[in-house]
């Protein structure tokens, strides 16, 4: 489906993740991303509460396709309070993906842009993120720039 851009912007509506979202296809936007089985209503609403009881320090965003109401990218950010620099908090940016079917329209940047900015409103210091080889040009767009090694050990 071909996107007229100068309608991008009426189009495609950025917020905070509500409980409803379940429903406009949140759950299978994030198998497009890792491995993400499916959830109950009853589970997704005790999850989401449960982030939402966190306030400012984890933020889920959504893009919305007005259109076809259905969310088409997200993201997450969560704030980490620490002791150093004056305690000072750093953000940690999660799961961001964009649907297949909307990939190219900017609106990654857009989600990035928008957990960015929570995270420099709510007064992190400093965002990181881990990503593919891959995704690295992507993120180099959007400010970031690769530092250290990242090191992960699973436990399922």
């Amino acid at each position: 489906m071909q996107i007229d851009a100068a309608s991008s912007d009426e189009r495609y509506q950025i917020r905070k993740l509500d409980v409803t979202d379940k429903n406009k296809g949140f759950m299978e936007l994030l198998q497009q991303l890792t491995v993400c089985d499916s959830v109950s209503d009853e589970e997704f609403q005790k999850r989401f509460e449960e982030l939402r009881s966190c306030g400012d320090d984890h933020v889920i965003c959504v893009i919305e396709d007005l259109v076809l109401s259905k969310i088409v990218a997200t993201g997450s950010v969560f704030i980490e309070k620490k002791f150093i620099r004056n305690c000072g908090k750093v953000g940690h940016v999660e799961d961001v993906v964009v649907d297949s079917s909307a990939r190219g329209l900017q609106l990654g940047k857009k989600v990035i842009g928008f957990l960015v900015d929570h995270a420099r409103m709510t007064g992190c210091y400093k965002v990181i993120l881990d990503c593919s080889a891959d995704n690295k040009a992507f993120y180099e767009k959007c400010g970031f720039k690769e530092k250290e090694i990242q090191m992960v050990k699973y436990f399922i």
